[in-house]
């Protein structure tokens, strides 16, 4: 049986150890090593707690179970916000950039003790604020709107946490700069770094935006600040609540490339291209957080048009791009694996039974349908003012963050178990149903939610039956609907998360160890048993050659329209209200 060895380099007078991957032949730093696996396993213990109280939500909401009282429902919704939208995909991001930067370039992780400093942050300041909202006095929803205020603990746990995820960041970079002097890459970095780079560039700006805006508001908390103004406070908290979830945007894209060519062997079209619609996302992706403040009356008009009817559009090209981008990418290594007849052979005989697939690219899909198209709808000014804080707005969330984002990172953990953890995954036929329960939950969840939405039903709010008001309103029986599929599919969801956690947590600890003999087989079902270097290397596809992806693009762009002017036309039917 083939071990993997262990080798000692002194670099720059530094020595570091490495193991050399068997699958890729890349080198791995095993500090890096370390550092990946402990933030993963800390976003997986994030991801169980943050799923869980999202059922408790789903299954309040849904009216006929109205499972918690007023004050528990509250401090579920924060805390899930909390740490499904910050702490679980956080950790999972900071071990993507060590992943991307020491293991793809196969150098030494910059100032790996600083690594320990950071994860000890992160822990500190997630547990902090997490306790802080189980207390009980701290139920302000994951946006803190002031003038509600939390206890002190809350704001403190933030300020920690992204302290903690600050210092990965430049650790990222500062490995870039070690991989450039030591020359263990020629010419540019792989995509999939540039695309961690991108989204480092949005985290530093995000964690900016953070400090200025939750320092000042501890202080309030503590009595040290008399005011905070409330349409500042709006604006600046959305510079970082919506800029962290473009970081999730980048990587989740980064993590889409990465994964069909570890097992497809596919390049993007045009390299050039693709970088271009990451420089996108870093130059315009932040002006959409505007959409969340299209009802302010504090804001101009003119500022709030040209952010989101104009500078957002650049973003979602970008987006299309990435999209169209990975599809047709995926289309032209399936040819070349001599999947040729037809327009859709190759998405036939693609390996669905393989869950780092199936996860991808339902990843794909999901994001696109569900939170791109519902994403230019909600930033279409007219259109948000039928919308706004309706449970519309989570449900495309749920689009993006959950069907988008934590897909792609389930998908991508059952490559990294085998490659980081070296274990194989255990009971391979519950791995291969997960991400189709998970996904199709998922997508439940946003549709449901979004129907539930388009119908008034508001984003935040215990009892929609406003049974103790003084004055009633009774919203159409569609709507009870809605919220009941919308806890259906919750619990589909939630069991296809617990199966992800179950079976993650079982590799890690009573896997089958990878050897240099069985590490490919342990990638799962591939279009051909061999490994290419395309996710470490600078390369396009070659061909344009893409009948089913053009067919796929024409498909979306008709369904994008008729989805628009649907909502134009209900709201054609509100005019009269004015």
């Amino acid at each position: 049986m083939a071990v993997a060895t262990v080798d000692t380099q002194i670099i720059g007078g530094i020595a570091a150890k490495f193991r050399t991957c068997p699958a890729t032949g890349l080198k791995i730093d095993l500090a890096a090593q370390r550092l990946i696996k402990a933030n993963a396993v800390a976003a997986i213990v994030f991801l169980a707690v943050g799923g869980l109280l999202g059922l408790l939500v789903a299954l309040t909401r849904w009216q006929t179970i109205h499972l918690l009282p007023a004050d528990l429902f509250y401090l579920a919704l924060t805390a899930h916000g909390l740490i499904v939208l910050l702490v679980w995909i956080m950790f999972f991001e900071v071990a993507v950039l060590y992943f991307a930067s020491a293991v793809l370039l196969s150098c030494r992780l910059a100032t790996p003790r600083l690594g320990w400093v950071a994860y000890a942050l992160m822990l500190i300041g997630a547990i902090l604020a997490t306790v802080a909202v189980l207390q009980g006095d701290s139920s302000v929803m994951f946006t803190s709107y002031v003038p509600m205020k939390a206890m002190p603990n809350f704001y403190l746990g933030i300020i920690l946490f992204a302290v903690g995820v600050l210092i990965p960041c430049f650790m990222f970079l500062g490995t870039l700069v070690i991989a450039k002097d030591e020359k263990t890459y020629e010419g540019s970095i792989p995509l999939v770094t540039f695309g961690a780079l991108t989204a480092t560039i949005i985290a530093i700006f995000t964690i900016a935006s953070g400090a200025i805006i939750l320092l000042p508001t501890w202080l309030w908390s503590l009595g040290y600040i008399s005011h905070i103004d409330t349409v500042m406070y709006k604006l600046v908290w959305w510079a970082m609540g919506h800029g962290s979830q473009q970081v999730n945007v980048a990587v989740h894209v980064a993590i889409w490339y990465a994964i069909i060519a570890i097992l497809l062997g596919a390049k993007p079209l045009s390299e050039k291209v693709s970088r271009f619609a990451f420089l996108l996302y870093i130059l315009f992706l932040q002006l959409a957080a505007a959409h969340h403040m299209l009802v302010e009356p504090g804001l101009s008009e003119e500022w709030q048009i040209f952010n989101t009817s104009y500078a957002m559009y650049l973003a979602v090209l970008a987006s299309l791009i990435h999209g169209f981008t990975v599809t047709g990418a995926t289309e032209a290594a399936q040819r070349i694996n001599g999947y040729t007849r037809g327009a859709f052979e190759w998405l036939r005989r693609a390996p669905w039974s393989n869950p780092a697939f199936s996860g991808m690219f339902m990843s794909l899909v999901l994001f696109g349908v569900l939170g791109g198209i519902t994403g230019v709808v909600l930033g279409t000014e007219q259109l948000n003012v039928m919308l706004h804080n309706t449970i519309y707005v989570p449900g495309h969330f749920h689009g993006t963050v959950v069907a988008g984002t934590t897909l792609a990172f389930m998908a991508v953990t059952y490559l990294l178990l085998p490659l980081i953890f070296q274990k194989q995954v255990v009971w391979p036929k519950l791995a291969r149903i997960q991400p189709y329960l998970f996904g199709i939950g998922a997508a439940g969840i946003s549709l449901f939610m979004m129907g539930a939405g388009t119908l008034g039903v508001p984003r935040r709010h215990w009892d929609i039956t406003f049974a103790d008001a003084v004055m009633s309103f009774n919203f159409p029986a569609a709507a009870h609907l809605m919220l009941g599929l919308n806890g259906l599919f919750a619990i589909l969801a939630s069991i296809g998360g617990a199966l992800f956690v179950l079976v993650t947590v079982a590799t890690v600890l009573w896997g089958t160890p990878v050897t240099a003999d069985n590490v490919v087989e342990s990638l799962g079902p591939m279009p051909e048993k061999q490994m290419t270097d395309a996710v470490s290397s600078y390369g396009s596809a070659g061909t344009w050659h893409l009948p089913g992806t053009y067919i796929l693009v024409a498909v979306f762009f008709v369904s994008f329209v008729l989805y628009y002017f649907v909502n134009w036309k209900y709201l054609s039917q509100i005019w009269p209200l004015s």
